[in-house]
C-alpha cells in the first residue's frame, strides 16, 4: 500500500505563513503538517510515501519520501496534482491532502476498506465547522449517502443541513483493481469542456470524485467522528482539539 499526499499548493488563505513555505510545511505544535502526516504513516505501517510538490519544493526534504513535481501548480487544482504521481498508480493508493492531519484511527478505517474505491467522511463535521465559522452551511458542501452506504453526491453547494450527512475530508483509497480504470477514464475525459464551470486543469477533487461515481464504480462511505484537522486559514490552529478527539 501507498501513501500518495497532494502538497504542490501555496495556500494564499494561511499568508503570511506560506511566505517562503508550501502549505503543508505549516506547523501544528511546533511539527509541520507533512512531518505529522508521515509520522502517522509510520504507525500504521505504510512506508512507501510518495509527494506531490509545486510552490517552494525545495523546501520539503524527508528522505522517506519521492517527491513528484507539478510544474504548473499554480494553474491547475488537485485533480492535476494526483496525476502527476500516476507511474505509481499500481498497488492499493491512499491519497491525502497536505493540509490535513489525522488520528491513526482515521486512516486506518481507510486501509482497512476492502472496496474498490472508499473516502473517508466526517459525521460529527457540524461540531468542528461551528467551533471554525458562524455558519457552517455558507462553507459545507453537500454529501448524501445512499441506502447502502456508497456516496450519491459530494461536493455541491448545500441548500440545508438535511444535505449534508457528512463532510469530505481530503482521504481517499484507490484499490489496485480499480487503479487501471480510474488512470483510463481519466485520459477520457474532454479537455475542452467545463466541469461544475470550471475548467478541466482546474477541476475540484469531488467533482472528479462524482465522476467517478457516476461513471466507473461507486464511492464507499468510511465514516468516522472528528480526529482530523484542516489547515486552510490560520485560524484553523486554534481548533487541534478536533484532531485530538479520537
Amino acid at each position: 500500500m501507498k501513501l500518495l499526499v497532494l502538497a504542490a499548493g501555496q495556500g494564499t488563505r494561511l499568508r503570511p505563513l506560506t511566505d517562503n513555505i508550501p502549505k503543508c510545511m505549516v506547523p501544528v505544535n511546533g511539527i509541520p503538517i507533512l512531518k505529522i502526516q508521515l509520522e502517522t504513516a509510520k504507525r500504521v505501517n505504510i512506508t512507501d510515501i510518495h509527494v506531490v510538490c509545486g510552490y517552494r519544493e525545495e523546501v520539503i526534504q524527508y528522505p522517506e519520501i519521492t517527491k513528484h513535481n507539478n510544474e504548473l501548480y499554480e494553474t491547475t487544482n488537485m485533480v492535476e496534482s494526483l496525476f502527476c504521481a500516476e507511474a505509481i498508480m499500481n498497488d492499493d493508493l491512499i491519497i491525502s491532502y497536505g493540509d490535513i492531519i489525522y488520528q491513526d484511527n482515521v486512516i486506518q478505517s481507510l486501509m482497512n476498506s476492502a472496496l474498490p474505491i472508499s473516502v473517508v467522511i466526517d459525521r460529527e463535521w457540524k461540531r468542528y465547522w461551528s467551533a471554525r465559522m458562524e455558519n457552517p452551511l455558507e462553507d459545507a458542501e453537500t454529501l448524501k449517502l445512499n441506502d447502502d452506504g456508497t456516496i450519491q453526491e459530494l461536493g455541491k453547494k448545500a441548500d440545508s443541513y438535511d444535505d449534508i450527512q457528512g463532510q469530505y475530508i481530503g482521504l481517499i483509497k484507490f484499490s489496485k483493481n480499480v487503479l487501471p480504470r480510474i488512470r483510463e477514464f481519466y485520459h477520457s475525459l474532454d479537455r475542452n469542456v467545463t466541469y461544475d464551470g470550471r475548467s478541466f486543469e482546474q477541476m475540484y477533487m469531488t467533482t472528479f470524485l462524482q465522476l467517478l461515481s457516476d461513471q466507473v464504480e461507486p464511492l464507499n462511505a468510511v465514516p468516522v467522528d472528528n480526529g482530523w484537522i484542516e489547515v486552510d486559514e490560520p485560524s484553523d490552529l486554534d481548533h487541534v482539539v478536533f484532531y485530538d478527539r479520537a
